[in-house]
């Protein structure tokens, strides 16, 4: 690649960016903790023992703790409403398979009108596949004399 002052002055893919200089990276990493506030926190040794039991793990389940202040929500009884629900969820289940009878009913009624078409066209299509036929056969094979 021959170098003008041209295509000096903008970078290009295959040119990597210049290196950033060391200091201004730890200036910003230093500048980012102060922000945070981690001044006080020094880093865990290598050395220093950590309980397992107190890693959380993603099975666990957590439960945030009662606000301050507010006494613990104890849930109500439920209603004795087993009768009403009962029969609410066989209505729903009767809804259910009613339907999926009718939808197995509509499909066996669109796969018989589809079968149908195909019995219609069959014949129209077999005879314009053999009138194709026979007019590349003619132009293919010569005449028989």
């Amino acid at each position: 690649m021959i170098r003008n002052e041209s295509n000096f002055k903008f970078c290009t893919m295959d040119m990597p960016k210049p290196p950033q200089k060391p200091t201004h990276l730890l200036d910003d990493l230093e500048s980012i903790r102060q922000l945070l506030g981690d001044e006080i926190l020094d880093p865990p040794l290598l050395t220093d023992s950590i309980d397992p039991d107190t890693i959380p793990l993603l099975s666990d389940i957590v439960t945030p703790p009662p606000a301050p202040g507010h006494p613990p929500v104890v849930e109500a009884a439920p209603l004795p409403q087993a009768a009403p629900l009962h029969s609410s969820i066989q209505q729903t289940l009767d809804r259910n398979s009613d339907m999926n009878r009718l939808d197995n009913e509509l499909r066996a009624a669109a796969e018989l009108i589809l079968q149908d078409v195909i019995d219609d066209f069959v014949p129209q299509i077999e005879a314009e596949l053999k009138r194709r036929l026979q007019a590349r056969l003619s132009r293919l094979l010569p005449p028989r004399k």
